[in-house]
């Protein structure tokens, strides 16, 4: 009875597998070119975590289970990988261009230069990229089922530990901009890395500005 269990959820595992390896470039991740990408990584995402709880419920019908798990779990998936499309391409319309968006599939990063965000070394926004928050901030009280984390990034210049806290100030910069905007405070979560995680190098100015920044993500709430 285990035996088969196992197998069926194998199998189930091993369809995912095959559906992910038969898009374009063999991967699970966002492909160029089908629109609909993040909702089928989401329907994968969700279908494979829904067998592997199915399969491990403490009942006979483990088997059952995960075939259960799965068809909820691809349901679930492909509706938060819709609405994350939905969301980003309404986001492309109300931000500007300064705006670097990033869709997943099972979240939106949303990510903010801090040479527009702030002066240098201070933690006091700028009116530049105001309209961008406020926009922002309409967008995600529309999406209202998911959490905010705001996380400030620096380059290496200067003390680590001053980096560390001003990537902490900014980050709680931008939240109070949202939450000033109407997102509600239980959402919103900031986070400092300091000049721990960059995107680029830092020898040059242009990787410098690049790891300057403040990263929002937008991740949905398990329903």
């Amino acid at each position: 009875m285990i035996s088969s269990k196992l197998s069926l959820v194998a199998l189930v595992a091993g369809a995912l597998t095959l559906g992910a390896c038969t898009q374009p470039g063999g991967s699970i991740l966002a492909q160029p070119g089908d629109p609909n990408q993040k909702t089928k990584n989401g329907a994968l995402i969700g279908a494979a975590s829904g067998a592997l709880i199915g399969a491990l419920a403490k009942d006979d019908n483990r088997g059952d289970g995960a075939l259960v798990g799965a068809v909820l779990g691809g349901a679930l998936g492909a509706g938060i990988g819709y609405n994350l499309d939905k969301q980003e391409a309404e986001l492309r319309q109300q931000m500007g261009g300064d705006v670097q968006i990033v869709n997943t599939g099972d979240r939106l990063i949303v990510t903010l230069p801090n040479n527009l965000l702030f002066a240098t070394g201070s933690t006091a926004l700028t009116p530049t990229l105001q309209g961008d928050l406020r926009a922002l901030a309409q967008n995600v009280q529309v999406y209202a089922n998911s959490t905010l984390q705001i996380v400030g990034h620096t380059d290496s210049d200067g003390d680590a530990a001053f980096n560390q806290t001003l990537s902490e100030g900014r980050a709680r910069s931008v939240a109070n901009t949202l939450i000033a905007n109407g997102v509600p405070p239980q959402r919103v979560q900031t986070f400092g890395r300091g000049e721990s995680q960059p995107v680029a190098s830092n020898l040059t100015p242009d990787g410098k500005a690049q790891n300057r920044r403040v990263e929002i993500v937008i991740l949905p709430n398990p329903s």
